[in-house]
């Protein structure tokens, strides 16, 4: 029995009715084909000229060696493209990413103060520990060190990771997922090794199609749970895409029991009640869901769980189907019970919802989110067609774009669309917000990729600058001397400050690339967008009747990692590192990471927060340490909201510092008695954390100055 006879014989009730969206969606995605433009070239669109990345992976002598294994299910494509006619009937026949999903984290391993990454392999090939040299050498130069370390997990197909300390003794440890096995959970023994705890952990994740996972404090113990993101029954075909529910999994949350050991809480937490969200058949059922992230999404200091839904080809309710891509908020009480609010918070928006990013995006202190779609390219746009193919899904012009929804600080969204100058976005995957051109804004940068059935299209790569009140502008310029990323189908994406020039690089990976002479086809969508030239390659090509087509001969390669250093331009920032207190200062209640903390900076009179996260974007974690713009200006103040509600202050940050920043557990605002008390409490703390070596006798003195001005002007 062929591979592609086996992946035929799973059966549902619900099946053969869908087949008719699979249908319409590979009709869709063909007629996209026929709607293309001779033009090539791509418009840069505006940008700032003065900030530009350029990707050093591919310079071998920086030691970047890494390309992605893909996935066993590679086998089942190629049995498809030996098939005489590819028609849209084998279209759910084909295999769910058969090049893998890897992701990638940056962490410091060896706590020298150099940002180090992690990036994951296919089956058969080490995953990557490439770990900084810039402290040893002065140069930027990396040393893959995943086996002797023990993080190579070279058995597994490893998808997503993310990283915190679970334990507290100041190093992090890594959890790494796969699709295809059991989810791996490496302990940091402090000298740049890990050992394989998974069997002891409690995590198990046989039989789950893991991708994403999110570090967070739910419970308020102090430990660092986790969050994990599960998709559909197999891999082996996109079954799940086309039908609703029936071959989708439940996601996981485990609670920290303490000596790394975790319990799954999944059941009783409330993260599987989806009751009221779809029709009745469907109450408990699972979604398919990417990305997921613990963040104090109403800043009220409890970690919230936010997870990202994809709508597949199933259409929407409004075209008689149902809508089961949303992005759902999940409010915790504080003891870790969770209620979805999505209807309430306004983030209940069909689509094919692919990454997550948060911050803050309009300067309100509220935190915002960005959610990666599958674009406003990737679809026929019917609105100047007439629906003549069917009752398949009709999209109109923002149905799927990348977007991002506005918080007001109390758990609700406002969904502004792109915008008047994005107006269309691209296919997104890994998603990262941070102020990247250091103007004390937030800015979005996103990647994506789509592989599915006829069609292998990148990205060009996507960077949102912000104007600080929740609008944004495409910049064309930045990326345009770096890796083509139109050939790359990004997954993971990640930022940190790797070479200490303070500013933010960029970090992504690919699970396959266009070959340099595979013909790039051309969208004509005349929507008025920086991305309207977006390009594609057919794997398929389109030949009557409609909705059939012929293997091109286009052979995918292997995923590449880009590392992109920006230029900077001139402005100026400062770095900041959270360290919870638990453990070094009597009252310490936070994580020793300070996941989960909201970090607000002030310059000239703008405001920005940004959330200390142990994971979002899609299978991957942004660096723990943050990067602070702050334009022209020279100081700023600093103001952290720890998980819990203890807030501290540190005044006149200057330009350059590299701040750690210690929970103090005394908060400037709690209803003190007397002066003395909360200084009584801030001297003890203060000293405890000296005597810890977590801050040295001058940040000391600045932190107990900064103590006393807080308490008198909170």
């Amino acid at each position: 029995m062929s591979v592609i006879s086996r992946v035929l014989q799973p059966a549902t009730p619900h099946v053969s009715s869908s087949r008719r969206y699979a249908s319409a969606l590979a009709a869709s995605f063909f007629l996209v084909c026929t709607l293309v433009s001779s033009v090539s070239a791509s418009n840069p669109g505006q940008g700032s000229p003065s900030l530009t990345y350029q990707d050093i992976a591919t310079d071998a002598g920086t030691g970047l060696t890494y390309r992605r294994t893909p996935s066993a299910n590679l086998a089942i494509f190629e049995q498809l493209t030996q098939i005489p006619i590819f028609t849209s009937d084998l279209l759910p026949l084909s295999p769910m990413k058969p090049h893998g999903a890897p992701g990638v984290a940056i962490l410091d391993v060896e706590g020298d103060g150099d940002l180090d990454l992690y990036v994951t392999n296919g089956s058969g090939t080490a995953n990557s520990l490439f770990v900084n040299q810039l402290a040893e050498t002065g140069d930027l130069r990396f040393i893959d060190r995943a086996v002797e370390a023990g993080v190579d997990a070279t058995d597994q197909d490893s998808s997503g990771v993310c990283f915190g300390d679970t334990d507290n003794d100041g190093d992090q440890e890594l959890l790494v997922l796969s699709p295809f096995g059991a989810n791996r959970f490496f302990v940091n023994q402090g000298d740049g090794t890990f050992v394989d705890a998974s069997a002891s952990a409690g995590f198990g994740g046989e039989g789950m199609q893991s991708t994403s996972c999110s570090f967070g404090d739910i419970d308020a113990d102090g430990l660092l749970d986790v969050a994990i993101s599960n998709t559909t029954v197999g891999w082996e075909n996109s079954l799940a895409i086309v039908v609703p529910f029936d071959f989708s999994q439940h996601n996981q949350l485990f609670a920290n029991q303490g000596a790394n050991q975790f319990a799954d809480v999944s059941e009783t937490a409330g993260i599987r009640d989806t009751t009221g969200f779809f029709p009745p058949i469907f109450d408990g059922s699972p979604t398919l869901t990417w990305a997921i992230a613990l963040v104090d999404i109403d800043s009220d200091g409890d970690a919230d769980l936010v997870q990202a839904d994809d709508q597949g080809g199933v259409p929407f309710s409004r075209d008689g189907g149902v809508d089961k891509g949303l992005i759902h908020i999940f409010e915790n009480d504080g003891t870790g019970h969770f209620t979805d609010i999505s209807p309430a918070a306004g983030t209940n928006k069909p689509g094919a919802w692919m990454g997550l990013a948060f911050g803050d995006l309009d300067g309100n202190d509220s935190i915002d989110l960005f959610g990666s779609n599958l674009g406003d390219y990737a679809t026929t746009p019917i609105t100047n067609l007439d629906p003549v193919y069917g009752d398949f899904a009709i999209y109109f012009l923002g149905d799927l774009a990348s977007r991002w929804f506005l918080g007001d600080g109390q758990g609700a969204f406002t969904d502004p669309g792109a915008g008047e100058d994005v107006v269309a976005t691209t296919f997104g995957w890994g998603a990262s917000i941070g102020d990247i051109d250091n103007d004390a804004d937030a800015d979005i940068v996103f990647h994506g990729g789509l592989y599915f059935g006829p069609i292998a299209q990148g990205s060009p790569g996507n960077i949102l600058l912000g104007n600080g009140a929740g609008g944004f502008q495409a910049d064309r310029l930045a990326l345009a001397g770096s890796t083509d990323h139109e050939r790359r189908t990004v997954q993971g994406v990640a930022m940190g400050d790797l070479d200490r020039n303070g500013f933010l690089d960029i970090v992504s990976v690919a699970n396959f690339d266009i070959p340099e002479d595979g013909p790039l086809a051309t969208y004509n969508h005349p929507w008025g967008s920086p991305y309207d030239l977006g390009r594609y390659t057919q794997l398929f090509t389109p030949i009557e009747p409609l909705g059939s087509a012929v293997w091109s001969g286009v052979a995918l390669e292997e995923g590449s990692l880009a590392v992109e250093l920006s230029s900077g331009n001139g402005n100026r920032s400062f770095a900041l590192r959270t360290v919870g207190s638990i453990g070094l200062a009597a009252g310490g209640r936070v994580n020793r990471d300070g996941i989960g903390a909201l970090v607000t900076v002030e310059v000239d009179g703008k405001r920005v927060t940004r959330p200390v996260l142990g994971g979002a974007s899609y299978a991957s974690q942004d660096a723990l340490e943050g990067v602070f713009g702050l334009g022209d200006a020279r100081r700023a103040t600093v103001d952290i909201t720890w998980p819990g509600g203890v807030r501290n202050r540190l005044l006149r940050v200057r330009a350059g510092e590299n701040i750690t920043f210690p929970e103090i557990p005394c908060s400037y605002d709690a209803d003190w008695s007397s002066l003395g008390g909360y200084l009584g409490c801030v001297i003890g703390a203060l000293g405890e954390l000296h005597q810890a070596d977590v801050i040295d006798r001058r940040m000391k003195a600045r932190l107990f100055v900064s103590a006393i001005q807080a308490f008198f002007h909170p």
